[in-house]
C-alpha cells in the first residue's frame, strides 16, 4: 500500500483546487501526485516539509519525495531554510506568470526542441530518398515549418516585457475581430 489513509482536513475549496490541478496535470502528461503537491504548495500560506505534504494529501512519503524532486527540476518549487529546523521546507513559485513561463520552457525543451530536430532530420532524409512521395515530403516540410514557427514565436515572447505581453494578450481578441473570416489554406 503506497497511500496513507489519514490526512489533514483542508478547506473544501482548497481540496477542490488541488484535485482539479492534479487532474489537469494528468491530462497534460504530468503525474497526478506531482500536480497535486504543486497545487497544495501554490496555495499554502507557509513553506511545508515533505512530511507535512504527505500528511495533508494522504500520500506516501516516498511518493512525495519523488514528486518534490520533479517539481524542483522544473523550478516550480524551491527549498526554503527555516531557522531552528533542520528539515527541508518547500514553497511554490506564486507568480503565475513565472509558473507559466517555467512550464512553457520545460515543455519546449522536452517536446518542441526534439520535434524540431526530428522533423529537420526527416526532411533532410526525405530529400535524399527517391522512394518518398512528393506528398509525404511536402507534409513533412509543412509540419517542420509550423513547428519552427511555434518555436520562433516562443523565443520572441521570452523577450517581451511582461506588461507588454499582458497588453498583447488582451489585444489579441480585439485584433481577431479585424481579421477576415474563413479558413486559410
Amino acid at each position: 500500500m503506497t497511500e496513507i489513509t489519514a490526512k489533514k482536513k483542508l478547506p473544501a475549496v482548497v481540496e477542490r483546487f488541488i484535485l482539479h490541478w492534479g487532474d489537469m496535470g494528468d491530462q497534460w502528461g504530468v503525474n497526478r501526485s506531482v500536480s497535486q503537491i504543486h497545487g497544495l504548495l501554490y496555495l499554502a500560506e507557509a513553506p511545508m516539509t515533505a512530511e507535512d505534504i504527505a500528511d495533508t494529501l494522504g500520500m506516501a512519503r516516498s511518493n512525495v519525495s519523488n514528486s518534490i524532486k520533479e517539481l524542483l527540476s522544473w523550478g516550480l518549487i524551491r527549498r526554503v531554510p527555516i531557522l531552528g529546523d533542520r528539515r527541508d521546507h518547500f514553497e511554490a513559485e506564486t507568480d503565475i506568470w513565472e509558473v507559466a513561463a517555467k512550464i512553457a520552457a520545460g515543455r519546449k525543451e522536452r517536446e518542441i526542441d526534439p520535434a524540431v530536430a526530428a522533423l529537420r532530420a526527416c526532411v533532410t532524409d526525405a530529400a535524399d530518398d527517391p522512394s518518398i512521395s512528393a506528398v509525404a515530403s511536402k507534409r513533412l516540410k509543412g509540419m517542420l515549418a509550423f513547428t519552427e514557427l511555434v518555436d520562433r514565436w516562443y523565443v520572441q515572447m521570452l523577450n517581451v516585457p511582461r506588461p507588454r505581453l499582458v497588453a498583447l494578450i488582451k489585444l489579441g481578441e480585439k485584433i481577431v475581430s479585424f481579421l477576415p473570416t474563413g479558413r486559410a489554406k
